[in-house]
């Protein structure tokens, strides 16, 4: 120890001392210590040198200071050095250097109150800190909820979170963020809105609960521990709520600059409402409970908007608006009892005035009786043992019987509020654990302590003993685990204080006990106090000055209770009869509050006190059923019950601890207070923890970091393989004392103090061997420097040393001369000097010696006048001090023996008048009176023996007044002449005065016209320099409008390139918004319909619905299907939940209403967009106004052309019925003579009309088909020319309100005009040569058709006729197809207009169609059977009549008979049946790695467009739905089963992708064809159109996208902290600094750690999957893009949420890692993917850790490059930076302060965190095949032997 001592304590060395007005001063020793001095020489921050003086007896040196590298510790235990000095400054530099309001202390948060609001407690934060561990990030509130929420989870085990501090500290704001975070991260959003409810009871409980006080504007009033319950899958299922010490005295008195409880100004400002008309309110300044604070209004809170909130709480915690209006009405009765005015009748008795408006309100608000109201206000039932009277009260009891009862009505309806919170909170699910957070308040202290502080106080003794034991468990136990020799640590034991307090005749029972007593005073009390405990226990004292009070001792410190008021606060007892009155009441409400009073009424409130303290009430045990004897129970009585419930509940759990400081009383935003900190870290036991630990070992360090830290105090031979050994050996050479470590098994185990002697050592080390360097290099230079001057210094000497010889000779010659020269001409002039300052001497002596003289004399002339005038005085001052006194002690003698005489003629006659009194009350008691009478007659005995007195003290009196008269007058005499002396003196001083007076204006009126002359001047040389600087200024001025004019132009010209390049940028990013909004929604989609699938398994006992078919539709709904099978897919949940609907009636419904909430959501939203777009819309719509007139004439001939179509059809529909009816009739007239068989007349007629309406069934297909073909076409043709028009004519827009001022309005105006001269003459140009080219196209195209026509009829006429027919239509399609093109593209407006009219002749020659195609079928089916007929009746005729030579025609039934190919079409075919077999092999039980090994990429995606492809060849829509529908459900459900697989997703994502680009690659647009060959071409789709199916198929590809970013996020999170930041890749730069009790993550690469080789060699992995999979090339660069987001997010989050983190020598490591993330990019070729730009936060933030941060160049330089990190953050940094070495420097706070100045002009958000879950929007953009259909082969390891290739 000595050494030790010796090398701290030395020169330089830092201490602190004791100071009064800062608690503990920095100083620094000037001298070193030596054992046995007296003193320390030292020097404080201030340059002061002051002796600090040693204690003679203990000789106990100052506290050493720690080092700098320590200081700003996220964990207090982790300073080396545990003090009280050390505590309040670390916790000062984080609140006030660093804006940190969270400090570890152990296992305790410090919470300090900043007074301003904070943006730390978003959900990113919370997101940041879920499922870290606590040491890992820095202090919040948010870790310490995390723990518990952790432990819960993991130990199985309840949680408590004790929240404690001063009124104002920030205690409920710390217990509401605590409870925000378990409602965030339990995700109990998708089961109910059970954590909102939580949240919901806040806003009530501050409205009823809180007020304002001097302390805080939102103080707390009452304690309350709420019990969060949580499933056994850890979600928020319930709460419940418990509240104790509710200030009941609030309510009827506040105290200055204080308020009611909220709810009451609230009701006030929001008495104008409808609803609250009947409540008779008004401002609160009209009530008395509202306006004794004179405080009515808090700044910056709007009660009105509060109610509001308040109500809305209530509402959702099914408090209906019926019993909201209740408890609203009883609130205001409350107010009106409050004013109702009580006046004295007489001494002893009090009335209220009749009809009192007041009273009559608070009569009809509850419902009661006026007369029976103001009866027991002013009158009380007294009962005896023989009969019962009632007494009148006088005014003031009457008053406060009033307050009494408005504190109990108040405290009633508080505990209802609390019943029905807690009931709406509960939930029948089983209660697996629960998280406790406890808001109660600290320890008090104030000038005068009641009853209330003795309570609080008592209550912090409870917690703040199990808080040590508590402590002192978990220090023993790290000692077990890590196997060290454990020793008992003394800490500080209050079980004797509490014992005082609550044991048996300790101070409650003896306060019970006097309770009791038919007389028991608060004065008996205190002598019972004093009998008992004075002499045996020490921690109780009595007061020397006083009787009536009690010191104890408590934990924190002394407190003096004043014993007045303890017996009444203790009783609270309320008149019984106005209870009854209440319970009388017709209003239901108050009747439910007070039904279950008992006769015997002790509420647990208090009659109102004296002052503004605090008033306690215990909220009651509602579950029990309470006895009469359990009602009186006293508060004290039922606040040590309730205590010890909670200390029960507390011991069950695993405690949490917060403790909130309040930093200054004044609410001042970030102002530290050190008395007032310290203060209350003694209260709250945060300086106990401190003694605890540093009693034991409080640093402790992991072998390898210790060898890490202090490996250069090693050699290199004490160096040895095992590290444990060699930390073992070093330490026994560096520390002396074994005492002063141990060795656990993990870890070092050092004592306080040990390791800054460590750091000094490893300081001194690194600063010598600096030292070292230094010297050498320095040594080098200066030698190099020192031979070249020395070279150079010789050859100057040589030359100058000539030069300056010659030069001496000369000047020696010169000199000789001149100094005779000079000898005469300097005796000269000194001879003349002397000689007038000879004369001047005497001539000043003369007049000086005069003049004191003449000085001398005067003094002694005042001097003796003086002396004259002081004698006379004085003597006369003596006589009248003399006569003062003496009159003053008589005066005081009269008034003193008058007012004792008055207070006993007084108390007589008061004694007189009870006496008459009583006579007239108790007629009947006349044994009383007889008593009474006695005491009277000795009492008028006694009185004539003191008139007697008073007739003897009367004689002597005037004896002694005639004698003062007499000297009265002498006086009187004396007087006068004194005062004629006085006079004169008086005007001797007022002559002198004068002349003194009229000395000074005379020379005020001298200085003040020197000063206007000189004024005068100034003012004139300041015109004309004023005129000089106006000529510059005008001169300049006109300079400077010439420069402007000359570069206004290029600015104009700049400015307008730059708007258009904005203007670009912003409708990209709009499009981006547009995009990632739409795949949000998309995820909300999924996610919704994954819940949808999860209700549709727990759902297993309702039956399985078979999902319906889909029916045959048209062309232009073919792509509906993805709607119709969500529609069908909710249709089932419809059914299955109809089916179910007895069996699932008693489930909870809350998760039906949140979906439906949902989806509503979701409506609205898409609503919105939808709207977005029309109004888009509608600019264009207004351009082309003109077209539509014009169109419209055109239209009206389409109108005609499609009636006369649709009257066509019509007559050709009734001519088929007319046929159908003749056939009919022909067959029934013939059918008897066999008319009706084959080959007679009426068989041929039918056949005829058979085959006409055949042909007719043909010629409608085909024009569906022309339509159909050439909707679609126009359809994507309009889609692209609006996509490519509409943002050029948004930025004209923009570009022509960008102008503003009149000269860049004539300047553009000018450019505008040549560009549209010049625009015309070049479109009349171009228009000339498009007529000509026009001209020339078409007929070059009528040539080209002419020919095309004529080898079509020559290829035609060779075909077959079914063939024929179909070429010919194929043809007449394709001709039709490309005119239509032709159109669209001479006229889009047109062609718009035209396929909205196609579209609408289409569905009517549908509807025509399908009604044709019903009664062809209808036809066909009665041909077959008339055939049938037919043929059964005339066979045998048949066979007899015809004859040998003679044919039978056959039936002719249609058949279509498709061609054969002669080739592979590269289709595949299968069976209906066979499609579950298809999508069960190929999709659900596939192994991607064996696909993706072996088979060529995308190879599912090939086989299920060539089976779609088939589908479409034979025209089976029925078909093509199935499979799409299929395959789409089929991929949808191997990702939900194997979803967290990245290889399974990867692959299905490659295989989406590439389905998709197959659908559109082979869809006959000819935007898709142009990369194909001709093969390929011929193998499009011809039959369906599948845009919108491609529509979806593009949504499930986003969906897994989302779903792969999602999983190879989960894979890389727990790889990007340690990799990034923890990970030393280059060893040796980073230092570890000491860890405190939250141990944080070690940067020491262990085995099992992350390093940056595991996230390159994940990224490797991702990249090389995808390859193997197929995926698209600028799909993989989007998915590395997001990866590299992810990574710079969640390294950048963490490092501006970890202290520990923000240092030189970490900005160097992450340089370093981001160009190996960098390198990874350029050898996979992803350099242009925009992942590089994404880690640009994250590269700026390490150069901001690394560059320099002192001048205002560096704050300059800072701005400029840190452009992509925000205000926040680069504040946030900087505040965080910390030096792990003595040699960097801290960042001033003058600096940061630089920088929020030069960001201020920022526009930017003010989120601290980077979003992790943003996830930029994909495309997909087009990638065709090059291979070919035909040339795919179908390994059989597929299992798809069932398809076969056609």
């Amino acid at each position: 120890m000595n050494r030790e001592l010796e090398y701290m304590f030395v020169q330089s060395a830092r201490v602190w001392i004791p100071d009064a007005e800062e608690v503990w001063k920095s100083a620094e020793l000037t001298k070193d210590y030596k054992n046995g001095d007296a003193s320390l020489q030292l020097m404080l921050e201030d340059g002061t040198s002051i002796d600090h003086k040693l204690d003679p007896k203990t000789k106990n040196l100052p506290y050493l200071r720690n080092p700098d590298i320590l200081v700003g510790e996220n964990d207090l235990t982790a300073l080396s050095y545990l003090h009280e000095p050390a505590v309040l400054h670390n916790l000062k530099v984080r609140f006030i250097d660093s804006k940190l309001i969270y400090t570890y202390c152990g296992i305790v948060l410090v919470a300090i109150n900043p007074y301003e609001t904070l943006p730390i407690y978003g959900t990113d934060i919370i997101n940041a800190y879920s499922g870290q561990n606590m040491g890992d990030m820095d202090p919040h509130i948010f870790a310490v909820a995390e723990e518990a929420y952790k432990q819960m989870a993991r130990d199985e085990r309840n949680q408590s979170i004790i929240v404690s501090g001063e009124s104002g500290a920030g205690k409920t704001v710390s217990a509401k963020y605590a409870m925000r975070y378990f409602a965030t991260v339990s995700g109990s959003a998708s089961e109910a809105n059970v954590e909102e409810k939580v949240l919901a009871s806040n806003p009530i409980m501050e409205a009823i609960g809180n007020a304002k006080t001097t302390r805080n504007d939102n103080s707390s009033r009452f304690g309350k521990y709420i019990e969060i319950g949580f499933d056994n899958r850890y979600r928020i299922i319930g709460a419940n709520m418990r509240t104790y010490l509710l200030e009941k005295s609030r309510v009827v008195f506040q105290a200055d600059e204080e308020r009611n409880y909220h709810v009451f100004y609230q009701l006030c400002a929001s008495a104008n409402l409808p609803e609250f008309k009947n409540l008779r309110l008004s401002s609160a300044n009209d009530f008395l409970y509202t306006r004794q604070g004179r405080s009515p209004v808090i700044e910056g809170v709007d009660d009105a908007k509060e109610l509001r909130t308040t109500r809305h709480a209530f509402t959702l915690l099914g408090i209906n608006e019926s019993y909201q209006i209740g408890l609203f009405q009883v609130l205001a009765a409350i107010l009106h009892l409050g004013n109702v005015e009580i006046k004295d009748r007489d001494s002893d008795s009090s009335l209220i005035a009749p009809n009192n408006r007041h009273l009559t309100a608070f009569c009809e608000l509850v419902g009661v009786a006026y007369q029976d109201m103001s009866q027991w206000l002013c009158h009380r039932k007294l009962k005896t043992a023989a009969e019962t009277y009632v007494k009148p009260l006088p005014r003031l009891q009457a008053t406060n019987a009033r307050d009494a009862l408005s504190k109990h009505i108040y405290a009633k309806l508080f505990n209802w509020i609390v019943e029905h919170v807690n009931k709406a909170l509960v939930t029948n699910i089983k209660q697996h654990s629960f998280i406790g957070v406890l808001d109660i308040y600290g320890f008090e202290t104030f000038e005068i302590n009641s009853f209330e502080q003795f309570c609080i106080n008592y209550a912090n003794e409870k917690l703040q003993q199990q808080f040590n034991m508590h402590v002192f468990k978990l220090e023993q136990e790290e000692y077990m685990k890590e196997q060290i020799p454990w020793t008992l640590i003394d800490f500080y034991d209050n079980q004797p204080c509490i014992n005082l307090i609550e044991a048996k005749m300790g101070i409650l029972d003896l306060l019970d006990e006097e309770c009791k007593m038919p007389k028991g005073s608060d004065d008996s009390w205190a002598q019972k106090l004093y009998n008992t405990h004075l002499k045996t226990c020490s921690l109780f004292e009595k007061p020397r000055m006083s009787n009536r009070a009690f010191i104890i001792q408590h934990f924190a410190d002394k407190v003096e209770y004043q014993c007045e008021g303890f017996l009444e606060k203790n009783k609270d007892t309320v008149n019984e009869e106005q209870i009854n009155v209440l319970k009388a009441s017709k209003f239901n409400l108050l009747v439910e509050l007070f039904q279950d009073e008992e006769k015997a009424t002790t509420p647990t409130g208090q009659v109102p006190g004296t002052g503004g303290r605090t008033r306690l009430s215990i909220k009651p045990d509602k579950g029990r059923d309470m006895s009469s004897k359990e009602h009186k129970k006293t508060v004290g009585c039922q606040f040590r019950n309730s205590l010890q419930m909670l200390m029960e509940t507390l011991n069950a759990t695993t405690p949490h601890y917060v403790r909130c400081i309040k930093p200054n009383d004044f609410k001042l935003a970030f102002s530290f207070d050190p008395k007032r900190a310290v203060q209350q870290l003694r209260a709250c036991g945060v300086l106990e923890t401190i003694r605890i630990s540093a009693a034991g070992f409080p640093s402790r360090w992991t072998y390898q970091e210790f060898f890490s830290r202090y490996r250069v105090l090693m050699k290199q031979k004490d160096v040895l393989p095992d590290k444990k050994l060699t930390c073992k050996n070093v330490l026994e050479k560096l520390v002396q004392d074994q005492d002063k470590y141990q060795f656990g098994k993990t870890k070092i185990f050092f004592r306080a103090g040990q390791v800054a002697y460590l750091e000094k050592l490893r300081a001194d080390k690194l600063r010598a061997a600096c030292i070292r360097i230094q010297k050498t290099i320095r040594c080098w230079l200066a030698r190099k420097k020192y031979l070249r001057q020395r070279s150079a210094a010789i050859t100057i000497q040589r030359f100058t040393r000539g030069y300056q010889a010659r030069c001496l000779a000369k000047f020696m010659r010169r000199t000789q001369a001149a100094t005779v020269i000079q000898k005469y001409q300097r005796m000269c002039v000194e001879r003349k000097r002397y000689r007038q300052k000879q004369a001047a001497a005497l001539a000043m002596q003369t007049i000086l010696r005069a003049y004191m003289a003449r000085q001398k004399y005067r003094a002694l002339l005042r001097e003796h006048k003086a002396i004259i005038i002081q004698k006379h005085v004085r003597g006369w001052l003596a006589r009248c001090w003399y006569k003062r006194c003496l009159e003053a002690i008589v005066y005081l003698q009269c008034c003193i023996r008058r007012m004792r005489a008055k207070r006993e003629l007084k108390k007589l006659k008061i004694e007189a008048r009870s006496v008459e009194h009583f006579k007239k009350l108790n007629k009947g008691m006349e044994n009383k009176i007889m008593q009474l009478q006695r005491k009277i007659d000795e009492q008028n005995k006694d009185n004539r023996v003191i008139s007697e007195r008073l007739v003897s003290l009367e004689s002597s009196y005037a004896s002694e007044s005639e004698r003062m008269r007499g000297e009265l007058g002498r006086l009187r005499g004396v007087e006068e002449d004194a005062k004629n002396k006085a006079s004169q003196v008086s005007s001797l001083l007022e002559e002198l005065e004068r002349l003194k007076k009229e000395l000074s204006v005379t020379q005020q009126e001298k200085k003040t016209i020197e000063d206007w002359a000189q004024k005068y001047r100034d003012e004139m040389e300041k015109m004309v320099s004023e005129l000089k600087d106006q000529n510059g200024l005008l001169k300049k001025e006109k300079d400077d409008l010439n420069r402007m004019i000359q570069e206004q132009g290029q600015q104009m010209t700049e400015k307008m390139a730059r708007a258009i390049a904005q203007e670009t940028q912003q409708l990209e990013t709009d499009l981006n918004e547009e995009r990632s909004r739409y795949q949000n929604l998309l995820t909300e989609h999924l996610r919704l319909e994954e819940k949808y699938d999860d209700l549709k398994e727990e759902l297993a006992h309702s039956s399985n619905v078979s999902k319906p078919g889909h029916r045959r539709t048209d062309s232009t709904h073919s792509s509906n299907e993805s709607e119709y099978t969500y529609n069908s897919e909710y249709a089932e949940l419809e059914e299955g939940s109809r089916a179910g609907e007895d069996v699932t009636r008693g489930m909870d419904t809350s998760l039906t209403l949140k979906l439906q909430k949902r989806v509503t959501e979701l409506e609205q939203e898409k609503q919105s967009l939808r709207n977005e777009l029309e109004n888009k819309e509608e600019q264009f719509q207004r351009a082309r106004a003109r077209d539509d007139a014009q169109f419209r004439k055109a239209r009206g001939a389409e109108l005609e052309y499609e009636s006369l179509k649709r009257q066509e059809l019509e007559s050709e529909n009734k001519k088929l019925r007319h046929d159908l009816a003749e056939m009919r009739q022909s067959l029934l007239g013939d059918a008897a003579t066999g008319a009706g068989a084959p080959g007679s007349p009426a068989y041929k007629v039918l056949l005829d009309q058979l085959n006409a309406s055949c042909e007719e069934l043909e010629v409608r297909k085909e024009e569906v088909l022309i339509l159909r073909s050439q909707l679609v076409s126009q359809k994507e043709a309009m889609h692209h020319k609006e996509t490519m028009t509409e943002p050029s004519v948004f930025a004209q827009d923009v570009n022509k309100l960008k102008d503003a001022d009149e000269l860049k309005q004539a300047y553009v105006g000018l450019k505008d005009t040549n560009r549209l001269l010049e625009q015309q003459l070049q479109t009349q140009r171009r228009t000339y040569d498009s007529e000509v080219e026009s001209l020339r196209g078409e007929l070059q195209n009528v040539k080209e058709e002419n020919n095309r026509q004529q080898q079509l009829l020559a290829q035609n006429l060779q075909l077959p006729p079914e063939a024929r027919i179909e070429a010919s239509l194929q043809h007449e399609i394709t001709r039709l197809t490309n005119e239509n093109l032709e159109l669209m593209a001479d006229d889009p407006t047109a062609s718009r207009e035209a396929r909205v009219v196609i579209l609408r002749r289409m569905v009517d020659l549908m509807e025509q169609l399908e009604k044709q195609d019903r009664t062809i079928r209808k036809l066909k089916k009665q041909l077959k059977v008339y055939s049938k007929r037919i043929g059964e009746m005339g066979a045998g005729q048949t066979e007899g009549q015809t004859s040998p030579g003679q044919t039978v025609e056959e039936p002719i039934h249609p058949v279509n008979i498709p061609r054969r190919e002669k080739d592979f079409q590269g289709m595949l075919e299968y069976k209906k049946e066979d499609e579950m077999k298809l999508v069960k092999n190929l999709i659900l039980e596939l192994k991607p790695r064996g696909v993706a090994v072996n088979l060529i990429p995308g190879l599912p995606a090939y086989i299920l467009f060539m089976c779609l492809r088939h589908a479409d060849y034979v025209n089976d829509d029925q078909k093509v739905r199935t499979l799409l529908t299929s395959t789409i459900n089929s991929i949808k459900k191997i990702l939900k089963k194997r979803g967290d697989d990245f290889e399974t997703v990867s692959f299905w994502l490659a295989n989406t992708c590439r389905f998709l680009h197959c659908l559109k690659q082979y869809s006959g647009d000819e935007a898709f064809m142009k990369h194909n060959t001709s093969r390929q071409n011929e193998h499009c789709l011809s039959n369906f159109d599948l845009a919108e199916y491609r529509q979806v198929i593009s949504d499930l590809a986003i969906q897994i996208y989302q779903q792969l970013v999602k999983c190879m996020e989960n894979i890389l999170q727990p790889m990007i902290v340690s990799g990034m930041l923890e990970h030393e890749t280059i060893q040796g730069v980073s230092g570890v600094k000491p860890t405190g009790l939250r141990k944080r993550t070690s940067s020491i690469a262990d085995e099992g750690t992350y390093t940056l080789d595991s996230i390159l060699r994940q990224l490797s992995a991702f990249h090389s999957t995808m390859c193997q999979h197929g995926t698209d090339p600028e799909l993989i660069k989007q998915v590395v893009k997001q990866l590299f987001y992810i990574i710079g997010a969640v390294t950048l989050n963490n490092l501006l949420l970890r202290k520990d983190m923000c240092s030189w020598s970490k900005g160097m490591q992450i340089r370093y890692n981001v160009s190996q993330l960098e390198e990874w990019l350029r050898d996979k070729g992803l350099m242009i993917c925009g992942a590089k730009e994404t880690l640009e936060p994250l590269i700026q933030a390490a150069q901001l850790l690394q560059v320099k941060k002192k001048t205002d160049e560096d704050a300059e330089a800072i701005c400029s490059m840190c452009h992509a990190l925000t205000t926040a953050q680069i504040v946030k940094v900087l505040n965080l930076y910390t030096p792990v070495n003595e040699f960097e420097e801290r960042v001033s706070v003058a600096f940061i302060r630089t920088i929020q100045t030069r960001l201020r002009d920022r526009c930017e958000s003010p989120q601290l965190l980077m979003d992790t879950k943003m996830i930029y929007p994909v495309t997909f953009p087009f990638n065709p095949s090059s291979l070919a259909l035909e040339t795919i082969q179908i390994p059989t390891s597929l299992n798809l032997s069932f398809l076969t290739r056609v």
